[in-house]
């Protein structure tokens, strides 16, 4: 696929605006999903409310899907017409640009989030206004609002992140009543989506409609609010829309990448994922949780921060998200795929990490039978001596990750090779 300069994602954002705190993508590193997830880990009363929750929205989308003959042909509509329009992006972007200026509004370019908070900024300025984002937002933008007066207030310029957008029409989408409260009272309104919620037509709207509401335990979704452009009249009197790449022309690039792109939001496969039903939203430090966000986030940041590197791993790969998946996307394989390139990448450091050399010592090892049966033997002593009531429950080193979060039965006195030569004696 051909690529305008403003497609492709190279430079970073601008500085931030005074009053705002931007993070810095080459600033001090997260911390990894194991840590982040491990105060959500000991807290009895956090889990069991994360377990009840999912387990109550597992069974609204299971009756929700179950009334629909056809969900499996919805399905299959909904990954065709996702792939078609991420397939000729460039082309549905060019149209998008076209109708929103005939709508007498504007689109924006930002190639990251910290962009478009500029771009923000910049539009506030000339608003001369008091600027109202919502929270969902502000997690996008990787923006931590000033303070301000509590409640809500009429504003002359509010800024909003929509679910969707449909590039015929230049119509942005957003499900919910709060959002359309705020924009009815406000002179400039600023919408904000990244390029992958770009939808082709009105036919393609139809089908996300069906399959947001269904995965989302509902019949139909309870609001449904769409904006076009200026009226005389009629609602704002300015709009923008502001499109950020954020690392998405990167991940079409890559026909396996495009299909991650693929996600409605509808967090079906955070409900399904064993993993996030005992973390909840806590060890992700991307806007969005779940499998989706153990996608996504190494997707369009890459995998060289600590952080995005560990999500891939926080995984059984046991497959309930991609059989739950209202587009078909195979979650599991694609966190395969981005566990073999954080894997390439460590090969390629100068110094291996600790991981790397815990795995070259251990082929070293199961490399010769003669090495494995000592090392077994070894083994096996120390860890009856560790765990004499049938538990390990503090492993030294760098093992202690495991054990801080569960125990490790000890090992039998005796290995299957021995049982097997004496029964064969």
């Amino acid at each position: 696929m051909s690529r305008s300069p403003w497609l492709h994602l190279l430079v970073r954002g601008q500085s931030p605006r005074e009053g705002w705190i931007v993070q810095d993508p080459d600033g001090p590193d997260e911390p990894r999903f194991a840590e982040t997830a491990r105060e959500a880990l000991t807290d009895a009363g956090s889990r069991s409310r994360l377990r009840q929750e999912s387990a109550r929205r597992r069974a609204r989308r299971d009756a929700a899907v179950g009334e629909l003959s056809d969900w499996e042909g919805l399905r299959d509509a909904g990954a065709r017409r996702r792939d078609a329009v991420l397939y000729d992006l460039e082309a549905r972007l060019l149209q998008l640009e076209a109708e929103v200026s005939a709508a007498g509004g504007r689109l924006h370019w930002a190639r990251d989030p910290a962009e478009a908070a500029d771009l923000v900024t910049r539009l506030e300025k000339d608003a001369g206004s008091a600027v109202r984002l919502p929270g969902p937002l502000l997690a996008e933008l990787s923006l931590t609002a000033p303070p301000t007066g509590a409640g809500e207030v009429e504003a002359e310029m509010v800024v909003f992140g929509v679910d969707a957008v449909v590039a015929e029409s230049a119509t942005v989408v957003v499900l919910g009543a709060a959002a359309v409260r705020r924009v009815a009272r406000a002179a400039t309104v600023v919408a904000v989506a990244g390029i992958d919620q770009v939808l082709g037509d009105w036919a393609d709207l139809e089908v996300w409609l069906q399959l947001r509401a269904r995965s989302d335990g509902e019949r139909m979704s309870p609001a449904v609010a769409t904006l076009c452009g200026t009226a005389p009249g009629d609602g704002p009197r300015s709009f923008h829309l502001v499109l950020i790449d954020g690392g998405r022309s990167d991940a079409l690039a890559d026909p396996a990448g495009r299909t991650a792109l693929w996600c409605i939001g509808c967090a079906a496969c955070a409900d399904v994922c064993p993993v996030y039903e005992r973390v909840g939203p806590a060890g992700y430090p991307g806007h969005r949780a779940g499998p989706a966000g153990a996608v996504r986030t190494p997707l369009l940041e890459g995998t060289r921060g600590t952080a995005a590197a560990s999500l891939p791993f926080a995984s059984t790969l046991c497959g309930a998200c991609g059989d739950v998946c209202p587009v078909r996307i195979d979650v599991p394989e694609l966190l395969l795929r981005l566990r073999g390139r954080v894997v390439d990448e460590r090969r390629a450091n100068p110094l291996p990490g600790p991981e790397l050399l815990a795995m070259q010592g251990l082929e070293w090892v199961l490399g010769d039978a003669a090495r494995m049966e000592t090392a077994q033997r070894a083994g096996s002593r120390w860890a009856r001596l560790a765990g004499r009531t049938g538990r390990i429950r503090r492993l030294p080193g760098l093992l202690a990750r495991w054990t801080d979060a569960r125990d490790l039965p000890a090992p039998p006195r005796e290995t299957f090779r021995a049982w097997w030569r004496r029964r064969r004696r």
